[in-house]
């Protein structure tokens, strides 16, 4: 290990390199405020990159009758009503601003002929208002963000892997890291912290992330600082997530799939969608075909390797090269599965973070003052379940918003706030954990744990499998201490994926302690125990390690909203 520590100094350091944190960097960068961005992974690489389907707005570019109240009542409803109003607000008021933006960076959406922005319907919206470039907008956004971000010359430090947010008297000044290549630590002193390094979802065993990312980070370095957690119990499952090789183990194949025509059929050959939505059938919301799926697979009908099949060989050639052809490369990269020709096993795969650290509408700041958390590391717009496309457009508003508000409170510090304490404390934990010696391998208990979730808070979960869960839980919390960590030739991995597991072990007490306390079925949280909903349960629940779980009462939703709320027809759209 290189021992000479690194030391940094900035107004504004943001954390995670994905949109959400490039956006408030730019936002930073443009009002000429020194910033530097941090992440643990190629920036090209951020998880941004995966996300296909598209962003909303209501440009009502297709359809003039659109607005942002219109925007904002299909976001509340299909929140089930969990969602904040006042960021519901936000997001669907500054989305045009947020399109502008993407277009002043130079993103190429998909045009009409007459050159107005192209929209298309998404599940559970009343008109169409996502908008989109191919199957691969998040990557487009990603790029166009970063292109932006060169030309003000931002600083963008790719390995370096954050360890702790410092603070001192509940005021941040900093963080504390090391680098993911040579193992040298360092000292970041920053007037202000922007936390945008994703969800959890990567702790149930097959997820829509990659290896080493959404594992906690940023619930566990919130939490640390003093910050709570709202809503964790609720994630969002995709449907459609494959199944082999292990490593790619729910890579998502696009709803698009069954927008286009694909067919489910479980292992018997059948069309199951009838017995659960027989009139939206393969078109149902996001969490209910999911349930579809996971209740067939329960009951024994899914495949030999406990899945379900989607079978799209049936649609001409042609729709699948022109309308799917992210999917079909994909397929035939990992399987040599030529979806042309046979079905896809699929089953339900960890997808959105939907809760998160929990923040104040108006900037998203966090109970300690400085700290601010965006994009999916954040809570408050998606409720039980999310409006398919509305998270790339929440990463643009509120990059926009929280990089204003952090610039604001850095010019109005008096002092700069130091406290060698708490980088002691830092860099103790940092040297402790490189000089661990013990029998426990990391990798295995990182399985222990997504093995845990997945079989007792995965798409159906119920009081006995959230208490078996919690016990094993300490289990591996316990044998967590006696960790080895043996840095090689090739870096300093095996350090992250220790703190990787500190991360993932909190984010899944604070799921598995909020689920326990939401008795009912809400969206995307279904307890087989308490089958219903229940309206004394309309609350948020706040989570943190002092004071468990407590309810939180949600704001009324404005009447100019909530007149506007009513179901919604899915014919002809694509699912969420």
């Amino acid at each position: 290990m290189n021992n000479s520590e690194r030391r940094i100094s900035t107004t504004v350091l943001v954390i995670g390199s994905g949109g959400s944190g490039l956006r408030a960097a730019i936002e930073l960068a443009e009002q000429r405020v020194d910033v530097i961005v941090l992440g643990k992974r190629a920036r090209l690489d951020a998880h941004t990159a995966l996300a296909a389907g598209g962003i909303n707005a209501p440009l009502a570019t297709m359809d003039p009758e659109d607005s942002w109240q219109q925007h904002a009542a299909d976001t509340i409803k299909e929140s089930y009503y969990l969602a904040d109003p006042r960021t519901v607000e936000i997001v669907t008021r500054g989305a045009e601003q947020g399109i502008r933006d993407l277009e002043r960076y130079g993103m190429a959406f998909a045009r009409e002929n007459d050159g107005r922005i192209s929209q298309r319907f998404f599940g559970a919206h009343t008109f169409r208002r996502t908008a989109f470039a191919g199957d691969y907008t998040g990557l487009e956004i990603q790029r166009s963000l970063l292109a932006r971000a060169e030309q003000l010359e931002i600083p963008i430090l790719d390995s370096l892997y954050v360890t702790r947010i410092l603070v001192d008297d509940n005021t941040v000044f900093g963080a504390y890291g090391f680098d993911l290549a040579d193992g040298s630590p360092a000292l970041i002193h920053a007037d202000a912290v922007i936390l945008a390094a994703g969800g959890h979802t990567r702790i149930w065993r097959r997820t829509s992330s990659r290896r080493d990312e959404n594992t906690g980070d940023a619930f566990r370095l919130a939490v640390e600082a003093g910050a709570r957690l709202r809503d964790a119990e609720l994630v969002q499952f995709h449907p459609s997530g494959i199944l082999e090789p292990e490593s790619a183990a729910g890579t998502l194949v696009s709803e698009a799939a069954r927008g286009e025509g694909g067919i489910l059929r479980n292992g018997l050959g059948e069309r199951f969608m009838e017995r659960y939505d027989p009139e939206r059938m393969e078109l149902s919301t996001r969490d209910r075909v999911a349930l579809a799926a996971y209740t067939e697979i329960k009951a024994g009908r899914g495949t030999e390797k406990g899945g379900v099949w989607l079978d799209v060989s049936h649609l001409p050639r042609e729709t699948i090269m022109n309308r799917l052809p992210r999917v079909y490369q994909t397929l035939l990269d990992l399987q040599l599965l030529d979806i042309t020709q046979h079905p896809i096993e699929v089953a339900p795969t960890a997808h959105y973070s939907m809760g998160g650290v929990r923040t104040r509408p108006d900037d998203h700041g966090t109970d300690v003052a400085g700290l601010y958390a965006i994009g999916e590391a954040a809570s408050g717009l998606h409720g039980a379940n999310r409006l398919g496309g509305n998270s790339l457009i929440e990463l643009l508003v509120y990059g926009r918003i929280t990089g204003r508000a952090a610039a604001d409170f850095a010019a109005a510090r008096s002092v700069q706030r130091r406290s060698p304490g708490a980088v002691a404390a830092a860099r103790s934990e940092l040297e402790g954990l490189l000089g661990a010696d013990g029998p426990e391998n990391v990798r295995a208990l990182q399985r222990a744990l997504r093995t845990t979730m997945t079989e007792y808070a995965g798409v159906v979960r119920d009081e006995d499998g959230l208490t078996t869960g919690l016990a094993e839980l300490a289990e591996i919390e316990e044998r967590a201490t006696k960790i080895g960590v043996h840095p090689d030739l090739a870096g300093y991995a095996d350090l992250a994926h220790a703190y990787d597991l500190k991360a993932s072990i909190l984010a899944a007490r604070a799921t598995l302690e909020s689920a326990l306390e939401r008795r009912e079925t809400r969206g995307c949280h279904n307890r087989a125990d308490f089958p219903d909903l229940d309206p004394s349960l309309q609350v948020n629940l706040v989570w943190s390690p002092a004071t468990g779980v407590t309810r939180e009462p949600i704001a009324d939703v404005p009447e100019e909203i909530g007149n506007l709320i009513k179901d919604v027809s899915a014919a002809g759209k694509l699912v969420e």
